[in-house]
């Protein structure tokens, strides 16, 4: 007698992958490790310990809320370790220890848990946690020169004052604050003590003042072709970021410069190859869609630029991003595709 076999039918998309969130996760974290060597070589082993503090944080907050609230643990899928590495990378190697576990809080509990976990907030975590510690100013923007450490270190987990450091190690100004004012990286501002010239080799290498995971242009390039090649990302979203940068810097720059040589060092400074490739990506705020992502990466760099030439804040990467997480849900309905077979209608009741 032959034995019946029961097919189970579930619902669609039937899609096999041997992809998890856990490979997911680990992917990005290889793809981070990059950046992170380039900040331990740029500022030294306190870039670590910030990002260890933050990374441990982010675990604890995570098993304790799951813990209290009787949910299954989530630290396994390893989310919470991307989260702290992005939350440290947009913080300057000053910061006090204490800041990263505010962050950590604040991205783990409010943005993310709160919400429902992972898969259901609604803007990115560390970017969430980056514009709340904005709320000390003082202390997150304390920047030193690339490369300060080479006859001294900076104290593992002592908080450092601006008094404590040398005028030669305090940057002045960092490219973007120079760019702000309408002046290129690679020209002395007048009248400004210290201030630091940068070359565009400087900005692509990463010798240059800034937070520690985004000073490497190159860097950063190099594990966003990681992330494409491992098909963790699709280029989408940071080509169109990326390119609408480029685009506006190019034919508008600021105070009569050289048109390519403003867009080079507008690519290169600041967020904005961390935000375009570890950020904007991120799956659960982002769109689904080609369409979307496309028009989602071109949103995000008008807003950059926007808020780069007229907001009152140098930097305008985390804003951009955080502002188009918003609006995922309008892109994801003007993108959103036909469904096979259905035909659209021009007039209610047409069946023609």
């Amino acid at each position: 007698m032959l034995s019946e076999e029961k097919l189970i039918m579930t619902s669609s998309p039937h899609i096999k992958t041997e992809d998890d969130t856990r490979s997911i996760m680990l992917d990005v974290i290889i793809a981070l490790t990059f950046p992170l060597i380039m900040a331990i070589y740029f500022f030294g082993w306190r870039s670590l310990t910030l990002t260890l503090t933050a990374v441990a944080s982010c675990i604890a907050f995570e098993w304790l809320y799951r813990y209290f609230m009787k949910k299954p643990s989530s630290i396994g899928d390893l989310s919470a370790i991307v989260t702290g590495m992005l939350i440290a990378f947009n913080l300057p190697v000053t910061t006090p220890m204490w800041i990263p576990v505010v962050g950590s809080f604040f991205a783990i509990v409010i943005v993310k848990q709160l919400y429902g976990g992972l898969g259901k907030n609604f803007m990115n975590p560390a970017l969430g946690a980056r514009a709340f510690l904005l709320s000390w100013p003082a202390l997150i923007s304390l920047w030193v020169k690339a490369k300060p450490l080479a006859d001294s270190s900076f104290p593992l987990l002592k908080s450092i004052s601006r008094e404590a450091l040398s005028p030669d190690v305090i940057a002045a100004a960092t490219p973007l604050a120079k760019m702000k004012q309408g002046f290129l990286p690679s020209t002395p501002m007048p009248s400004v003590d210290g201030d630091i010239v940068s070359t565009l080799r400087d900005m692509a290498v990463g010798n240059i003042a800034g937070c520690i995971g985004e000073v490497s242009a190159i860097v950063l390039i190099a594990a966003g072709i990681y992330l494409i090649v491992r098909k963790v990302i699709t280029p989408h979203i940071p080509l169109a970021y990326i390119s609408t940068v480029a685009v506006l810097t190019y034919l508008f720059p600021r105070g009569g410069n050289d048109p390519l040589q403003w867009m080079l060092f507008s690519l290169t400074s600041g967020g904005l190859m961390l935000g375009a490739v570890f950020m904007a990506t991120d799956y659960v705020t982002s769109p689904v869609s080609r369409t979307g992502r496309i028009i989602y990466g071109i949103g995000c760099g008008l807003l950059t630029v926007l808020i780069r030439y007229f907001g009152a804040y140098p930097e305008g990467v985390s804003f951009a991003i955080l502002i188009m997480n918003v609006c995922v849900w309008a892109i994801e309905k003007i993108s959103r595709p036909g469904r096979f077979g259905v035909k659209r209608f021009k007039k209610a009741g047409d069946t023609k």
